[in-house]
């Protein structure tokens, strides 16, 4: 056995290892073997029947869960298994959250860490109450507009008109059964969210050739469900131009950019954004580009690749994606991206760039084709530098890794040679059999070894090799 993401090795037992057995319990279980080397080596324990008892014990009281531990004989030696089983709630150590990850053990920190506890906890975070919130602060009216919309959407029950408010928003979760209110429901329909929830914002900028020339800004704030509107809005009347073309009489007036591609793009933004982090969606607008950046990126095992081919719907958010699904703002089956780029593509304009940017999604429309050769131009050449990178990391690597094998192998026949010279102090007339149990080396380990002794005039045998004995003849050297 090899040390990997569900086997760990440790020689001797210390109570440190209960953040090992933590990262388990947080991760998808594992075995920790007590007695093993790194390399996997048996060294066996000596008081494994007190560890039997000790461990077990210091589990319970320290991280409070069940393991299965037992001993193996193997190699004439007892070794004990630690064996931990997932658990289905968080686990700290001192306070601490620690997973594996490969064959490392990861103590988890800010965004990580809450993702990790609702995650174990089985809830997202617009679930989460907030205990001052009254139902007296939602808007009954938007509410209204949206049970309206839902039905007239075949989403929502058409009974659902003549019931009362706070009975819908119950069998929609946004309110529990105590009467507290949800975060999701204060974004959704809140008359002041900022009140609760300090995170519901969107700034729009102008920029010139840098983004660090702001020609005009605007600041977006209240209710969610209002905002992809009230975006869109004033993108048209303020920040992007509609040129005017004529289809005989019909005049007709197109924005630069395809209305319902931005449409898409700004929905995606709201809905899938981590409300959790102190930033704001951005909305920054180029002579050249359009980019607009959430917080919050993909949630595992989505990738980008994934998001433009046919995939699940994973949701961050899982209440406010259910209301702008239920009024036929967004789909249930992750197909949002795809008619994006179709509908872009139509307008004969290049495909949006997608990407995950510190710590987000940050989607990009250009203007023209132009912008499609210098974007391919673009991936090509940062392609060739991340080779290249990778090829010079790599060879860097493999010659350190080489220098210290060879450092390694060294030392490793110092110390056998230092064992043989010792047993022989102790014993000149010892045989090799006996200096192979006392070195713990094989036998032609062990003649190898004295061989090398006799090669550098370390070592001399007087006599037979029954009867005969070891002389050490350079004792400075030994």
């Amino acid at each position: 056995m090899n040390e990997n993401q569900y086997i760990e090795f440790k020689e001797s037992w210390r109570d440190e290892y209960l953040k090992h057995i933590c990262a388990f319990a947080n991760s998808h279980g594992g075995s920790l073997f007590i007695g093993v080397k790194d390399d996997g080596t048996v060294i066996g324990v000596k008081d494994f029947k007190k560890l039997l008892e000790d461990i077990p014990n210091k589990v319970v009281q320290l991280l409070g869960i069940i393991i299965d531990i037992d001993t193996k004989f193997t190699n004439d030696k007892n070794i004990i298994e630690i064996i931990v089983s997932p658990s289905s709630v968080p686990i700290s150590f001192h306070g601490k959250y620690f997973i594996r990850s490969g064959s490392t053990v990861q103590e988890l920190h800010g965004q990580k860490l809450r993702e990790f506890i609702l995650k174990k906890d089985n809830i997202t975070w617009d679930e989460i109450t907030v205990s001052l919130a009254k139902i007296e602060e939602l808007d009954s009216h938007l509410i209204r507009q949206f049970i309206a919309k839902a039905v007239n959407a075949n989403r929502l029950s058409i009974e659902a008109l003549n019931n009362d408010i706070t009975f819908t928003l119950k069998n929609l979760d946004l309110i529990k059964e105590n009467g507290e209110i949800t975060r999701a429901a204060i974004l959704l329909f809140g008359i002041r969210p900022a009140k609760y929830i300090r995170t519901a914002i969107i700034k729009i900028g102008r920029f010139g050739n840098t983004s660090a020339d702001l020609i005009s800004q605007d600041i977006i704030e209240g209710n969610i469900i209002e905002m992809p509107d009230k975006i869109i809005e004033i993108l048209r009347t303020k920040y992007l131009y509609s040129p005017i073309s004529y289809k005989g009489l019909e005049r007709i007036e197109t924005l630069e950019y395809p209305e319902k591609a931005i449409r898409e793009a700004v929905l995606n933004a709201i809905v899938h954004r981590d409300y959790g982090e102190q930033t704001d969606i951005t909305i920054r607008i180029y002579e050249n580009k359009l980019v607009i950046w959430n917080s919050g990126t993909l949630i595992s095992p989505l990738t980008i690749d994934m998001l433009l081919k046919e995939h699940p719907s994973k949701r961050r958010n899982a209440l406010i994606a259910n209301i702008f699904f239920r009024i036929g703002y967004i789909e249930a089956w992750g197909r949002g991206l795809i008619q994006m780029n179709d509908v872009v593509e139509k307008a004969n304009l290049p495909q949006p760039v997608i990407e995950e940017y510190a710590g987000g999604m940050q989607l990009t429309f250009f203007k023209d084709l132009t912008y499609k050769v210098f974007q391919k131009k673009y991936i090509v050449e940062d392609k060739k530098n991340i080779i290249s990178k990778r090829k010079k990391t790599e060879e860097t690597t493999n010659k350190t890794l080489e220098k210290s094998k060879e450092k390694s192998k060294e030392k490793s026949k110092e110390k056998s040679k230092e064992k043989i010279i010792n047993a022989i102090v102790e014993n000149s007339k010892i045989s090799i059999e006996e200096l192979s149990k006392k070195t713990d080396l094989s036998i032609s380990g062990v003649e190898k070894n004295l061989r090398l002794l006799k090669k550098e005039n370390i070592l001399k045998r007087i006599g037979p090799a029954k009867g005969g004995y070891w002389e050490i003849i350079d004792q400075e050297k030994k």
